[in-house]
């Protein structure tokens, strides 16, 4: 007897063409650049849990000798 874990995530088309296959993978990566754009700031979070984002370059000290004059 199948239990519930053991259904698919979603079944595939199996007779599909050329042409609907390109489509079908087109979406997919359409769908999954939504998703990055969507949910990036949390993605970034739990790839790097240290990074807390740009240094802050308009409050920096003008007097520090390690800051490059251009």
């Amino acid at each position: 007897m199948l239990k519930p874990n053991d259904l698919p995530l979603f079944c595939l088309p199996v007779d599909l063409s050329d042409e609907a296959a390109a489509q079908l993978v087109e979406y997919l990566h359409a769908f999954t650049e939504a998703l990055e754009s969507h949910y990036y700031a949390q993605i970034r979070r739990y790839y790097h849990p240290t990074y807390h984002g740009a240094p802050d370059l308009h409050h920096s000290d003008p007097t520090d000798p390690s800051d490059p004059t251009f």
